[in-house]
């Protein structure tokens, strides 16, 4: 898939940033919101007309502005801002020192060249990501009797985690900015399809075996897990 360019369309009931992408997999025209960037994204067919797609906008545009309204306010990684990790607030602070970044007394503290520090934060918060992660799903395998192949963290944006038939376990990065029992949902959910590749009885009982968490997490995934696309 290729962008072919980006543009800000004026729409009935405001404006949005569309993205055009071309697909050589695609066998019709897609839209979707990403809520990560607040856009639309429109997939072209590779013998689709441009001008098809922005037919499917405009027959959408009522949708788009309903969508792009609903998306939380977003927070960047920048100086002096909030941002949760395992729920709890941490305020950015950018500080003298050589480059890097740490959490420390409930705060980001990052240091070197400000033209960077977003990139830190994020790395900082994706390397934490991948330490717990891959702990606690070691954690929770083991009790299944299983090891996962590889436990990867990756910027998803559909998907909070997903299991492989070959056992590769992925979760999103930005778990890390949720509450520790949301996580360790996630983790469990997860790990159980190690062992039951469905959502059948089976594989819920299996989660609930793994942890006490599902149905507060479920809950607030629903409720506030939009917000985690639209920080960083």
């Amino acid at each position: 898939m290729s962008m072919i360019d980006s543009e800000i369309l004026p729409l009935p009931k405001g404006s949005a940033q569309v993205h055009w992408r071309r697909s050589v997999s695609a066998r019709r025209i897609s839209l979707r919101i990403d809520p990560c960037g607040g856009a639309v994204v429109v997939t072209l067919p590779m013998r689709a007309g441009r001008a098809a797609g922005m037919a499917l906008v405009m027959d959408h545009a009522d949708w788009i502005c309903s969508r792009l309204a609903e998306l939380p306010t977003h927070l960047p990684f920048a100086d002096g801002a909030s941002v949760p990790v395992h729920g709890v607030p941490h305020r950015i602070e950018h500080v003298p020192g050589r480059a890097g970044a740490r959490i420390e007394d409930g705060a980001i503290r990052v240091t070197g060249d400000p033209e960077f520090l977003t990139r830190r934060v994020r790395d900082l918060l994706r390397a934490e990501a991948q330490r717990k992660f891959s702990l606690t799903a070691l954690e929770k395998c083991a009790k299944l009797e299983r090891r996962p192949r590889r436990v990867t963290v990756k910027d998803t944006r559909t998907r909070w985690g997903s299991c492989t038939p070959d056992g590769v376990l992925m979760f999103s990065w930005r778990l890390i900015m949720a509450p520790d029992f949301v996580q360790d949902y996630v983790i469990a959910h997860e790990a159980a399809h190690m062992v039951h590749m469905n959502h059948s009885a089976r594989f819920w009982r299996q989660v609930a075996e793994l942890t006490p968490h599902s149905r507060a997490a479920i809950v607030w995934l629903h409720d506030d897990g939009a917000g985690l696309l639209r920080i960083g």
